[in-house]
């Protein structure tokens, strides 16, 4: 509970509260009258527990019950959005660029050749999203995206996690100085452009992070499926038994027998499908994404230029090496989620874009999904 304590105390404190460590796991917290509304305290000071060894005056505080809520009320819509800037490492460039740009750098129908390297800053935005998926169990995430605005790259899932580490390890926050924020401030992405590409992207890391949950969602689903299929089927199975040998018998009782044995396999076909019905609404399915932070992340980088050839046409690309992790980004991909590592070049505009998606599958032909998003230009179909 030391974690939730500190938080806390950093919270109520920038709150105008006076915060004392009385014991291990007590504060004494002088409120003033706002912070006291806010929390239902009657007192102006106040004893928080974290702890069931607590003192029994002292008012328990832990993950459990409404405290993250009234906390996310107090702070309301503040650190939703920040900046940051990483502190330069002395770290070498790597000296032979254009072994490291082969190994991430896919073109099976264009050839390239490095044209400048320089040092600079770029700046990076991520994304923080919420994830609830709700069904017979509840699993909730915390989803980070990515992207490189400096050369409209996607940042995946390797680098984001180096990143985050490292911005997890630095105890000291480094705001923005004027020269990486001038550098940084020409992008290659525009807000419409991020906005188009969140989504595809956003929907792919959510499903590929809630794969093991949904396969062991249906693997209970079918779990309990055959046990109320062997159950119903055996019942019913009896009375079509009971059934087939009272179909020679003539007699009135016979026939009020049938009658009872027939109403009987309707009951259980009807309490079958209720039951089949029940399951369907038990293991329902709800996923909620909700957007939670968003970061402008000013970081130190080594820029490749890098000239594109395509038969007659050529164009300029920059891939970023990312001092402070070490790391070279994934190339641009100006239609999909950017996470491949092979990258097409259209022969209208240009485009570089993944393989995912290059082929119609109406007419089978090569398309570009950055010149027809929409519909492929030769069979004019989705």
């Amino acid at each position: 509970m030391s974690a939730l304590r500190a938080f806390v105390t950093d919270l109520l404190e920038s709150e105008g509260a006076a915060v004392e460590l009385v014991e291990p796991d007590c504060l004494d917290v002088l409120a003033p009258e706002l912070l006291r509304r806010a929390f239902g305290w009657q007192e102006d000071l106040t004893r928080l527990g974290f702890s069931a060894a607590s003192a029994h005056s002292a008012v328990r505080v832990g993950l459990e019950g409404d405290w993250l809520a009234r906390f996310g009320a107090l702070i309301g819509e503040r650190g939703r959005w920040a900046a940051r800037q990483l502190p330069t490492p002395n770290a070498a460039i790597p000296n032979q660029p254009e072994h490291l740009i082969e190994r991430a750098l896919d073109l099976p129908n264009a050839v390239w050749r490095l044209v400048d390297s320089r040092q600079t800053w770029t700046c990076c935005l991520l994304l923080a999203f919420r994830t609830t998926a709700s069904s017979d169990e509840k699993r909730d995430g915390l989803i980070w995206l990515g992207f490189n605005l400096g050369t409209g790259a996607v940042l995946n899932g390797p680098l984001l996690e180096r990143l985050g580490r490292i911005l997890a390890e630095q105890s000291v926050w480094h705001p923005s100085d004027l020269e990486a924020d001038t550098t940084a401030r020409a992008t290659a992405l525009s807000a419409e452009q991020i906005a188009a590409r969140i989504p595809p992207l956003l929907n792919h890391l959510v499903r590929d992070d809630l794969e093991p949950f949904l396969r062991s969602m249906h693997r209970r689903l079918e779990r309990d499926r055959g046990r109320v299929h062997t159950y119903h089927n055996d019942l019913r199975q009896t009375a079509l038994a009971k059934l087939a040998k009272l179909e020679t018998a003539t007699t009135d009782k016979a026939a009020a027998d049938r009658k009872r044995e027939a109403l009987r396999v309707a009951a259980i076909e009807r309490e079958y499908a209720a039951k089949s019905d029940d399951l369907e609404h038990k293991y329902a399915l709800k996923i909620c994404v909700e957007w939670a932070q968003g970061l402008i992340l000013h970081a130190p980088v080594q820029r490749y230029d890098i000239m594109i050839k395509r038969r007659k046409g050529e164009r300029l690309i920059a891939l970023d090496w990312h001092a402070s992790v070490r790391m070279l980004e994934a190339p641009l991909d100006e239609a999909g989620t950017g996470l491949e590592q092979s990258r097409y070049v259209c022969d209208e505009n240009l485009h570089v874009t993944s393989t995912a998606g290059r082929v119609c599958p109406s007419c089978g032909k090569a398309r570009c999904r950055a010149c027809h998003p929409k519909t492929c230009a030769r069979c004019a179909k989705v």
